[in-house]
């Protein structure tokens, strides 16, 4: 039975250190995931046991990947291919597990900028709440939010419309992704949407140039390099563009003009490349570009984190002022009918 749940992001941390580690100690692949099925964190067992058979029956590490997509995210799945036919296993997953710390490092830090103003939102929902349930404990007709109902129907209300939105807007995030069958157009438009667009092609930039320079250093043909390389970067804008590359590639252009085919470098990035591919000095400036994207990549991770978090902030904000207002405007418009009698 395969592995159906996605590994969490602690285990997965835990997975490609120790794959760093064991491999670059000289252990084989089947050992390390035989240790990991017995002494790996839990969630990592089942996984690594079923990988270890795999193995041992002779299979490519690439394919039994495959057979536990549902597990692995796509990036682990495409740089262990890149790793293997480069001979670089080490190496890869030593990169991978940074990645996944800066995820999870963004990701915490994430949680704690929302953890208060959702906090907030959720106890000023109950307060607003508690305004018409109280006004009908003492029979009271006065419609503070004028929503048209008051006493426990109004509250409920109020807790429907607050709580019950922000679960759909909840759902609605993490749904649409995955509903959405066209990823190639999503990943398209998602890097021309400002603060995720450059975050984005920072990190397929990072892969493709940490996966092109380890697979020219093996002597494979630079299209199969290329193909491997571009389905790295884990983005499907990029990865749909391999065709135009390969083909720049078989009319016999350079490895830099063929790249630039693909619409999807930098201008600098392009200068760069043609510069270092006239000197003879690819793979170095490669290592170069994909620590300077990582750079560039946590940069604007942590600055696509910090503006999510104020956007949190902001919309609680409008939230809780649309119903101070309602609330304020009831209020002044039943002093006014009080003041004509």
């Amino acid at each position: 039975m395969f592995q159906t749940a996605r590994l969490p992001l602690a285990s997965l941390i835990e997975l490609c250190r120790s794959l760093r580690h064991y491999l670059g100690a000289g252990l084989t692949l089947r050992d390390v995931f035989r240790q990991q099925a017995r002494k790996g964190p839990p969630p990592v067992r089942a996984l690594a046991e079923s990988i270890s058979t795999d193995l041992e029956k002779g299979e490519a590490l690439e394919d039994v990947l495959k057979k536990h997509r549902a597990g692995l995210p796509p990036l682990f799945v495409a740089l262990a291919s890149v790793g293997e036919q480069s001979g670089n296993l080490p190496e890869v997953f030593g990169e991978l597990e940074k990645y996944f710390l800066l995820q999870q490092k963004l990701l915490r830090q994430f949680r704690s900028q929302i953890t208060w103003p959702l906090f907030q939102y959720f106890v000023a929902i109950l307060v607003i709440a508690a305004i018409p349930l109280l006004l009908g404990m003492f029979n009271s007709s006065f419609d503070p939010l004028g929503f048209g109902v008051s006493g426990t129907t109004g509250a409920l209300l109020i807790l429907a419309i607050g709580y019950g939105g922000f679960a759909l807007v909840v759902l609605a995030v993490l749904a649409v992704p995955r509903m959405l069958k066209q990823k190639a157009m999503v990943d398209r438009v998602l890097l021309h949407v400002p603060l995720v667009g450059p975050c984005l092609e920072a990190l397929a930039l990072t892969r493709l140039c940490l996966a092109l320079r380890l697979i020219l250093e093996t002597g494979m043909s630079v299209i199969q390099a290329v193909k491997l390389s571009f389905r790295a970067t884990g983005n499907e804008a990029f990865i749909e563009r391999t065709d135009a590359v390969t083909a720049a590639l078989r009319r016999g252009n350079d490895l830099s003009e063929s790249l630039a085919a693909s619409g999807m470098l930098p201008q600098d990035f392009q200068y760069i490349l043609a510069n270092a591919e006239e000197a003879g000095t690819i793979p170095e400036v490669l290592h170069h570009q994909a620590e300077h994207y990582n750079d560039v990549a946590r940069e604007r991770l942590t600055l696509l984190t910090t503006g999510a978090g104020w956007a949190v902030w902001f919309l609680v904000a409008c939230m809780l002022i649309f119903l101070i207002l309602r609330l304020a405007s009831s209020y002044l418009a039943a002093l006014n009918q009080f003041s004509h009698f």
